[in-house]
C-alpha cells in the first residue's frame, strides 16, 4: 500500500481515539444536563458540520485532536461564565470532575475493548509476548539453566511450588523467588524437579535506565508463526492486565520524565504518533488495534496530568472550589490557564523538535 493510504489509516486511527475521549466528555455532560454547542473532531477552521441532537457536529482543519464546547466552558476565554441552568459553569464541583474524568476514562475503556478484541482470534506472539506458554526454546550457556541441566522443550509447571501458565509469570516468579529456586518441569513424559540459583545481570527497562535482575538463562519458544489462543476467561485477563499495564508503563514514565529520570528526548509529537501507527498498520489489523490501544491509554493518562489546559487542571480547579467552598480567583484563573497554554505549547514544541531530530538521524 501507498503512504498515503496508510497516512489516511493513521488519520482515521487517531480521529476514532479522539471521538471516544469526547463523546466521554458528551454523554456525561448530557446526562448532568449540560448543553453541547459544538462537538468537533480536529482544532481550527470548521471544514464541514451537521446540526444534530441540539449540537453541532464538525471536523475540523487541524486533525490532531479534538473537543466539545459546553456552554459556559471557553478555554479561548478562562473567564467566561454562564449562570444558565443548562451550563457547566451552573453544575456543582463534583458533576463538572464527573464530566473532566468522563473523556479519559472513555479512553481507558476503548482500550480494555480492543485489548479484548485482539484477543478474539490468535494473537501473534510479538503483541501477546507475556502470554506464552511457559516453555524453554534455548539455554545459554554458563548460565544457571546450563548448569542445572535445563533442555530445550523443557515445559516449567511450578517455581518454589507456585503453578505458572505463562512466560511472564515464570519470569516475575524467578524475579521474587528466594535462591535456590526449585522448579518443577515436564520433560517428554517424565516430571522433573531441579534446583539452582539464579544469576544477576544487568540491562535496560521500559524507560531505558539500566537495572539489574535475577535470571536463570532461558529463552521462550517461539518464533514468527508463534501464535496464542485464549480461552473466554483468559481473554478478559488478558484485556485487563493491558490495560494496566500500559496505563502504569505511561504513568510512571511521566512521572519519570518530570523528575529528569528520563531524557525528555523520549517526549515524541504528531509526527512520532503517525509514524507508528502507519508502521504497525502496515503489519496488518492485529497490529494497528494494538498500537491504538496503547495509544488510547496514552491519551487517556496525559489528559490527567494537572495542567490547566487539560483535563486534569480543570479538575484541579473543581477540587479547590470543593475543599474552598469557593472558586479561584479571576486573576489566578487566568493566569494558570496561560501558563498551562504555554506549556502545553512548550511540551508540543519539544515533541516537534524530538521528531524533526530523529527524522534527522540526529536524535539519540
Amino acid at each position: 500500500m501507498s503512504i498515503v493510504l496508510y497516512l489516511l489509516i493513521a488519520l482515521i486511527a487517531l480521529s476514532v481515539l479522539v471521538f471516544f475521549h469526547e463523546l466521554g466528555h458528551y454523554t456525561v455532560a448530557r446526562l448532568f444536563g449540560v448543553k453541547i454547542e459544538r462537538f468537533s473532531i480536529g482544532f481550527g477552521k470548521v471544514l464541514a458540520r451537521k446540526q444534530c441532537c441540539n449540537t453541532e457536529w464538525a471536523f475540523s482543519a487541524i486533525p490532531l485532536g479534538g473537543y466539545v464546547k459546553m456552554k459556559g466552558q471557553d478555554d479561548a476565554n478562562p473567564l467566561a461564565r454562564s449562570s444558565d441552568p443548562d451550563s457547566y459553569d451552573s453544575k456543582r464541583p463534583w458533576q463538572r470532575i464527573f464530566i473532566l474524568l468522563a473523556g479519559p476514562l472513555a479512553n481507558l475503556i476503548l482500550a480494555f475493548f480492543v485489548y479484548l478484541a485482539i484477543a478474539l482470534g490468535n494473537v501473534p506472539a510479538s503483541v501477546a509476548s507475556d502470554y506464552i506458554d511457559p516453555v524453554i526454546g534455548s539455554v545459554a550457556p554458563d548460565t544457571p539453566a546450563q548448569q542445572a541441566g535445563l533442555l530445550p522443550d523443557d515445559y516449567i509447571l511450578r517455581v518454589n511450588g507456585h503453578p505458572v501458565r505463562y512466560w511472564y509469570e515464570l519470569g516475575e516468579a524467578i524475579q521474587s523467588a528466594p535462591d535456590p529456586v526449585h522448579l518443577t518441569l515436564q520433560r517428554g513424559n517424565v516430571r522433573k524437579k531441579i534446583e539452582l540459583r539464579t544469576q544477576t545481570v544487568e540491562g535496560k527497562n521500559a524507560y531505558m535506565e539500566t537495572i539489574h535482575r535475577r535470571i536463570i538463562g532461558i529463552g521462550p519458544k517461539v518464533d514468527a508463526n508463534t501464535t496464542v489462543h485464549f480461552s473466554p476467561a483468559q481473554m478478559f485477563h488478558y484485556a485487563w492486565r493491558e490495560t494496566v499495564k500500559a496505563t502504569t508503563l505511561i504513568a510512571v514514565g511521566v512521572k519519570k520524565m518530570g523528575t529528569g529520570e528520563v531524557s525528555s528526548k523520549q517526549v515524541g509529537g504528531a509526527i512520532t504518533i503517525f509514524d507508528i501507527i502507519m508502521k504497525f498498520a502496515a503489519h496488518g489489523l492485529i497490529y494497528l488495534l494494538f498500537i491504538m490501544a496503547l495509544i488510547s491509554v496514552n491519551l487517556g493518562v496525559l489528559n490527567l496530568l494537572p495542567i490547566p489546559a487539560l483535563d486534569g487542571g480543570h479538575i484541579m480547579f473543581n477540587l479547590y472550589e470543593m475543599i474552598t467552598r469557593r472558586p479561584p480567583s479571576e486573576n489566578a484563573l487566568y493566569y494558570l490557564t496561560m501558563l498551562g497554554w504555554a506549556l502545553l505549547m512548550g511540551l508540543m514544541a519539544l515533541g516537534l523538535f524530538n521528531d524533526i531530530t530523529r527524522l534527522w538521524g540526529t536524535g539519540s
